[in-house]
C-alpha cells in the first residue's frame, strides 16, 4: 500500500519492487475468486490505490493546485443527517491516520488533456492474463473510470467550454477502454456520478438531474465510440456510502437513460436495503433484447453476510422479469473505495462472494429445472 499510494500521488517509489508485488496480488485475488466459483473475474484493481484517483498518473494536462474541490457537505443526505456524516468523517479520518496515508493534492486542468497511461494499462492487462491462465474462469474484465468522474468543470482552467473539457477527457479515456477491449477483456465503465447526481445537487429537481444524466450519457458514448457493445459493461452506484442514503436517486428516474449507454450489460445496486425493491422497475422499463442486467445481489453497504437462499431469490426475481439468460449476478459495488479496504473487511468480502456463488448455483438449479 505505501508503494501504491506514493505512485498514485505522483511521488517517487520503487518501480522494481512494486511491479512484482502487484502481479502477485492480482494472481492471488484472481485465484481466490475462481476458487469460490466466480465465473467472471477481474484483477481487484490491485494496481490502483484508489479507483477515483488512479487516472492522475495516466492523463497529462493536469497540475497540483492549492484550491479545494468537493461536494460532500452540501449533499441532500448530509444536510438531513449531519451528525451521522460528521461521526463517519471522524472515524474515517482516524483510520486513515492510523494507516499512514499520503494526502493527495487537488489538481486543475492547465493544458491539453492526453492519455499517457499506455504502459500502465498494458501492465494491468499482462497481470490479469497471466493470472487467468492459471485458473478456470469464463471471462475476465477490467475496470476504468467514466470521463465525467475524472474531474469536475470547476477544475478546468484551459478549455474554453465545459463541453470541450469533457470531450477531451472522453477522447483520452477512450484509449484506455480500447486497450482493454483489444486485449480480449470486457471493459467495465465505473460511473458513480450518474446515480449520485441528485444527492450531490440539492437545488436540482429530478428533471434537472435527468437532463444532466442525458448529457453524461452523451459524453460517455463519445468515449465508447467504435467499441463492440458486447465487450462493454456499465456500472453505476451511490458510492461506498455506509450511511442513511435517504436521498439516493431512484432507479426508476434514470433507468431509461442508462439504457442509452452503448454497453451490453448494466451493473447497479439491487441488494442494499434502500434499493432491493427496485427489481420491479424492469417490469415497466423494457430491456433491449441484446442486453443483460448485472444486478448486485450481495451488498457492500452492510457487514452482514447474505444467506445464499436470499441471494437465489434476488436472482430469480430479475430472471422472472427479463429472462433467465439475461441476468448476471454480481455484487452491488466494490467493497472499498481504495485498496486499503475502508469499508468491508476482506474476510467479509470473501464470505459475501461465497454467498453470491452459492446463491447463483441454487437459482440456476431452479431456473433450469
Amino acid at each position: 500500500m505505501p508503494l501504491l499510494r506514493a505512485k498514485d500521488s505522483g511521488r517517487t517509489y520503487d518501480e522494481a519492487e512494486l511491479g512484482p508485488r502487484v502481479a502477485g496480488s492480482v494472481a492471488d485475488v484472481v485465484r481466490k475468486q475462481a476458487e469460490l466459483g466466480v465465473d467472471v473475474v477481474n484483477d481487484g484493481e490491485h494496481s490502483k490505490a484508489s479507483f477515483t484517483w488512479y487516472w492522475r498518473t495516466r492523463l497529462a494536462g493536469f497540475e497540483p493546485t492549492s484550491k479545494t474541490f468537493g461536494y460532500r457537505e452540501s449533499t441532500r443526505d448530509y444536510t438531513a443527517f449531519t451528525d451521522v456524516y460528521d461521526d463517519l468523517k471522524t472515524m474515517y479520518a482516524a483510520r486513515k491516520s492510523n494507516q499512514g496515508r499520503i494526502t493527495r493534492d487537488a489538481v486543475i486542468c492547465s493544458g491539453p488533456i492526453r492519455y499517457t497511461g499506455q504502459a500502465q494499462v498494458q501492465a494491468d492487462i499482462a497481470n490479469l492474463k497471466r493470472a487467468l491462465s492459471a485458473v478456470k474462469a469464463e471471462e475476465g474484465f477490467m475496470t476504468a473510470l467514466a470521463p465525467t468522474n475524472v474531474a469536475s468543470p470547476e477544475q478546468n482552467e484551459y478549455y474554453r467550454t465545459e463541453e470541450e473539457f469533457y470531450a477531451a477527457l472522453a477522447d483520452a479515456m477512450h484509449e484506455e477502454y480500447q486497450a482493454i477491449v483489444e486485449a480480449g477483456f470486457v471493459v467495465q465503465i465505473d460511473d458513480p456520478r450518474l446515480a449520485t447526481t441528485y444527492d450531490r445537487n440539492p437545488s436540482w429537481s429530478i428533471e434537472d438531474c435527468r437532463r444532466d444524466v442525458a448529457r453524461q450519457v452523451e459524453i460517455l458514448n463519445h468515449a465508447l465510440r467504435g467499441l463492440p457493445r458486447d465487450r462493454v459493461r456499465y456500472h453505476t452506484c451511490y458510492g461506498v456510502n455506509v450511511a442513511p442514503r435517504v436521498h439516493d436517486m431512484e432507479l426508476k428516474d434514470f433507468a431509461d437513460l442508462m439504457l442509452g449507454i452503448e454497453a451490453g450489460g448494466y451493473s447497479f445496486e439491487a441488494s442494499n436495503p434502500r434499493h432491493e425493491h427496485e427489481w420491479q422497475v424492469w417490469q415497466e422499463v423494457k430491456l433491449p433484447e441484446d442486453k443483460v442486467l448485472i444486478p448486485g445481489v450481495v451488498s457492500h453497504c452492510i457487514t452482514l453476510v447474505e444467506h445464499p437462499e436470499l441471494v437465489a431469490q434476488r436472482i430469480e426475481r430479475f430472471a422472472a422479469v427479463v429472462g433467465r439468460e439475461r441476468v448476471l449476478a454480481s455484487n452491488d459495488c466494490g467493497f472499498a473505495t481504495a485498496a486499503a479496504g475502508d469499508q468491508v473487511h476482506p474476510d467479509v468480502a470473501w464470505a459475501k462472494l461465497a454467498a453470491l456463488t452459492e446463491g447463483a448455483r441454487l437459482a440456476s438449479e431452479r431456473l433450469w429445472a
